[in-house]
């Protein structure tokens, strides 16, 4: 596993620009509320830890993983925001869904940061139980959304940088 033995909340904050005067967006999906709500919190207290200011985080709900796509398309679309940060959590069942959802989700993100001018930040967990998306989403390997929201720091100011 790509998280033993680190811990996702684990950051250098001197090597983190400083996100004051950036708007970010986030992309939450209501599926597997109790894992995406830890996910979001990480990311905004990642956020504002850092000088965003709370007026510069706009945040929407979509129903699902799925959906994620399309909400991360209409926020760059609609608000002005150096960066987006998606954030799901889809967790192995009987099934072949698993596959087909992980896959859509993670090339529609793909097709987003490709078509786009604003990085759209992959924070989906795809685990295998309940107990390891626990354990990313503010558990014992910390928190993936407070990663998220550094890579959201860090690209929004490589946009800027590089305009």
């Amino acid at each position: 596993m790509a998280t033993i033995n680190k811990n996702l909340s684990d950051y250098d904050k001197t090597t983190v620009p400083n996100a004051k005067g950036f708007r970010f967006g986030i992309v939450v999906s209501e599926w597997n509320e109790n894992i995406t709500g830890g996910l979001y919190k990480g990311a905004v207290e990642a956020l504002l830890e850092n000088g965003a200011g709370e007026d510069d985080i706009i945040t929407w709900q979509v129903p699902g993983s799925f959906e994620l796509i399309y909400g991360c398309k209409r926020m760059i679309d609609t608000r002005q925001v150096d960066a987006v940060i998606a954030i799901g959590s889809v967790i192995q069942g009987e099934t072949k869904h698993f596959d087909f959802v992980c896959e859509a989700v993670s090339q529609g993100i793909k097709d987003l940061n490709v078509l786009t001018d604003v990085p759209v930040i992959f924070c989906v967990l795809t685990d295998n139980t309940m107990q390891q998306a626990i354990d990313r989403s503010g558990g014992i390997h910390g928190n993936k959304g407070t990663e998220a929201a550094i890579v959201g720091i860090r690209m929004a100011n490589l946009r800027r940088e590089t305009k």
